[in-house]
C-alpha cells in the first residue's frame, strides 16, 4: 500500500449507496463508475466514512506489521497510549493494560498526557502574549487539516504549537535517542499527522485502539490475566483530560467557564465549521480562544476507538480514571519555540475554477431547467443541486447520482414501454374512472383522450373491475367477446392496493379467433368430402360387384345352352341361325373369329 494513503475502498464491497459521500465533511470522494474512492488531496482523514459506511468498504491503513518489524529491530520500541485508553476497560483492566503492551514486545510504556501537559502550558504562554488576538488550538490534526485545506484564512490563527502526540515523541525521542516511538489511540489523523514532513523521525508509527485489541487478540493475550503494573512515566492529573471538550483549558489552568464569551470550546465537525466560518468573517471576537475537536464529545468518540460503550459511559470511565489514579510529577517542559509547528495553507484540487454556463449545462441535463427543479434533497451526497453539479464539472461526481432523475429516466422508460405496447393497458381510479391508457387500447375501444376521467363504463362492462374490487381477488383473466367493437380480448384485470388503483391489460385475439374458425371450417369441409369420396368408392364398387355378376351369370347361361345344344347334335343348325341372325353375310369362321 502507498503509505501516503491512509483510507482505502475495497470495491468488491462497495454497492454504489453514497452515504460515505453523504457523511464526508469535505466531500472528499471521488465516484467512478458508481464506485467511491478516496481523494487524498481533499482528505482529512477524519475517518467519518469509516464509520458510517453500512458495507465495511472504507478501511485503513493497518500498521501492525510495522510496528512488529520495529519490535523484531534492535532499536527499542517506547510507546506514547493516548489517555482515552480507559474507556476500552473495566476498572479493573485498566491497571493491566502496560502489562498488555509489555507481552507484545514494547520496552516503554509511557502517556501521551506528559505530552498534553506540555502543549497546554505552551499554548497558555502564546495566548498570553497575544491576548487580543483570535486563537484556534492544534491539538486535533483532523480540526487542524479542515482549516489548512478549506479554511485559509484561518490558518495563521492556528497557535503555533505541535500536538500531544508529537510533543510527546520528542520528549521520548530526547530522552532515549535511539528508540522508535509508535503512538496508540482513537485518531485515525493521526496516522496522516505522524506522515506530516515536519513529523517525520518524531513518531514512527501509529496503530488505533482497534489495531491493538486485534493485535492482543492475534497473540491470544487476555487483558484480565495480565498482571497489574503502572506505566513507566504518568502524567499530571488534569492533562488526562485531553480527550474531552475544554480538556486543553483546564490542563492550562484557563478559564474554563462555559459561559466566558470569549472561551470557546467546541466538539463535532458541524459546530466547528459554524466557528470556523464566523471566525473568516469576523464574526467571532478577536480575542476568543477556540479550542475544536473534529469527533462529537471529544476524542472519547474517535473513529477507531474499539469500543463499544455510549457515550456518556465513556465519559464516565474517562474520568473515574482521571480521579482514581495517581497523578505523575511535571517533567521538565518544553519551550514555545521547540515545540513550534508550522501550519500552512494546503492547495486542494477543489479549488479549480467553474463557469456559470458549465453549471447550468449540467444541471439541465439532467432535467433542471429552473431553480424549481433544483430540489436539493442530497440523495446523491451534496448539499445542493449546484454543489453536485460543480462536482461533476470537477470530475468528483457523476450525472447518474441524481436519484430524482433517474427516477424520472426509469418512469420514462416505463411510459415508453406501456405506449409502445401492442396490448391495451388502461388504469382505473378506486371508482372506476379512467386514468391513463395506451395507444393500443385507444385504437381497441375507438376512443380518444377525451374519455379520460370518465367512468370505464363509458366503453366497457365494468362487472369485472367492481368484483375484483368487492372480492379482493388478486387476478381476473377471462375470454371477453366485445361486438360493438367487433373485438374478441383475453383480458387480464388486476388491482394496486397501496395506490388503490386498476389496471386492465388487454389482448387482442380476434384475429386468432377467426382463423380457429376457418381452420374449423376447412376440417369440417375436407371430412365432409373425404366421406363423399369415401361413399362413392363403395357405391362404384357394388356396381361393379353388380354388373360382374350380371355378367358371370348370361356366361354361365350361354355355356349351359351351348353344352345343351352339342349334346344334342344340333350345334351346327343352331349356329347358322345364329350366324344368320348376328351377320346373315358373314361367314361363320369370320363369325367364330371376330367372337
Amino acid at each position: 500500500m502507498d503509505k501516503k494513503s491512509v483510507i482505502y475502498t475495497n470495491q468488491a464491497q462497495c454497492q454504489d449507496c453514497y452515504r460515505c459521500l453523504r457523511s464526508c465533511p469535505v466531500k472528499a470522494i471521488e465516484m467512478n463508475e458508481s464506485q467511491a474512492a478516496i481523494v487524498d488531496e481533499l482528505c482529512i482523514s477524519c475517518g467519518t466514512c469509516i464509520r458510517e459506511c453500512p458495507q465495511g468498504a472504507k478501511t485503513y491503513r493497518n500498521d501492525i506489521q510495522q510496528v512488529k518489524g520495529m519490535i523484531c529491530g534492535t532499536s527499542p520500541v517506547l510507546v506514547s497510549v493516548a489517555p482515552s485508553f480507559a474507556i476500552l476497560f473495566g476498572e479493573d483492566d485498566i491497571c493491566r493494560f502496560a502489562a498488555a503492551l509489555r507481552k507484545l514486545g514494547f520496552s516503554y510504556i509511557s502517556e501521551t498526557s506528559i505530552g498534553a501537559h506540555q502543549v497546554a502550558c505552551a499554548t497558555e504562554t502564546v495566548v498570553a502574549e497575544n491576548v487580543n488576538d483570535l486563537h484556534i488550538a492544534s491539538a486535533c490534526p483532523a480540526a487542524v487539516g479542515l482549516i489548512e485545506k478549506y479554511h485559509h484564512g484561518l490558518v495563521d490563527k492556528i497557535t503555533p504549537i505541535v500536538s500531544p502526540m508529537v510533543a510527546h515523541g520528542k520528549y521520548l525521542k530526547n530522552k532515549f535517542p535511539e528508540a522508535k516511538v509508535v503512538f496508540i489511540g482513537p485518531c485515525l489523523a493521526k496516522k496522516g499527522e505522524a506522515a506530516r514532513s515536519d513529523v517525520k523521525g518524531i513518531i514512527d508509527a501509529v496503530l488505533s485502539f482497534d489495531e491493538i485489541l486485534l493485535w492482543l487478540e492475534e497473540e491470544k493475550i487476555d487483558i484480565s490475566t495480565c498482571g497489574k503494573i503502572e506505566f513507566d512515566e504518568i502524567a499530571p492529573h488534569d492533562a488526562r483530560l485531553f480527550p474531552l471538550e475544554g480538556g486543553l483549558l483546564k490542563t492550562a489552568d484557563m478559564n474554563t467557564d462555559v459561559m466566558a464569551p470569549e472561551i470557546i470550546a467546541v466538539s463535532g465537525v458541524e459546530n466547528l465549521e459554524e466557528i470556523f466560518k464566523d471566525g473568516e468573517s469576523g464574526n467571532c471576537s478577536k480575542s476568543a480562544f477556540i479550542e475544536p475537536l473534529f469527533c462529537q464529545n471529544g476524542c472519547i468518540n474517535g473513529p477507531l476507538a474499539g469500543c463499544s460503550k455510549n457515550i456518556f459511559h465513556r465519559r464516565r470511565d474517562l474520568l473515574n480514571y482521571v480521579s482514581s489514579r495517581k497523578s505523575g510529577e511535571a517533567v521538565e517542559l518544553q519551550t514555545a519555540d521547540e515545540l513550534y509547528a508550522n501550519y500552512e495553507k494546503l492547495a486542494t484540487p477543489i479549488n479549480k475554477e467553474v463557469t456559470e454556463q458549465e453549471i447550468t449545462e449540467v444541471l439541465e441535463s439532467t432535467g433542471k431547467y429552473s431553480e424549481e427543479d433544483e430540489l436539493n434533497c442530497s440523495a446523491c451526497g451534496y448539499e445542493s443541486c449546484r454543489d453536485k453539479a460543480i462536482a461533476v464539472i470537477r470530475g468528483l461526481a457523476e450525472k447518474e447520482m441524481c436519484i430524482p432523475y433517474m427516477r424520472r429516466l426509469a418512469e420514462q422508460r416505463t411510459d415508453k414501454i406501456i405506449e409502445t405496447n401492442p396490448n391495451g393497458v388502461v388504469i382505473l381510479d378506486d371508482e372506476l374512472n379512467i386514468l391513463t391508457m395506451n395507444p393500443a387500447f385507444k385504437k381497441f375501444f375507438k376512443c380518444s383522450q377525451t374519455i379520460l376521467g370518465k367512468s370505464i363504463s363509458y366503453l366497457i362492462d365494468p362487472e369485472p373491475f367492481e368484483r375484483l374490487g368487492q372480492d379482493d381477488d388478486e387476478v381476473i383473466e377471462q375470454t371477453v367477446t366485445y361486438s360493438s367493437y367487433n373485438l374478441i380480448c383475453r383480458q387480464i384485470i388486476y388491482r394496486l392496493p397501496e395506490e388503490d388503483q386498476y389496471v386492465g391489460i388487454f389482448v387482442n385475439i380476434t384475429k386468432e379467433k377467426e382463423n380457429r374458425h376457418k381452420l374449423r371450417k376447412i376440417r369440417s369441409s375436407a371430412v365432409r368430402q373425404a366421406q363423399e369420396l369415401l361413399q362413392h368408392q363403395v357405391d362404384m364398387a357394388q356396381k361393379m360387384a353388380q354388373f360382374l355378376g350380371e355378367s358371370a351369370a348370361q356366361g354361365e347361361d350361354l355355356v349351359e345352352k351351348i353344352m345343351s345344344l352339342v349334346q344334342e347334335g344340333n350345334i351346327e343348325d343352331h349356329t347358322q341361325q345364329i350366324i344368320r341372325i348376328k351377320k346373315p353375310n358373314a361367314s361363320f369362321t369370320d363369325l367364330y373369329r371376330k367372337r
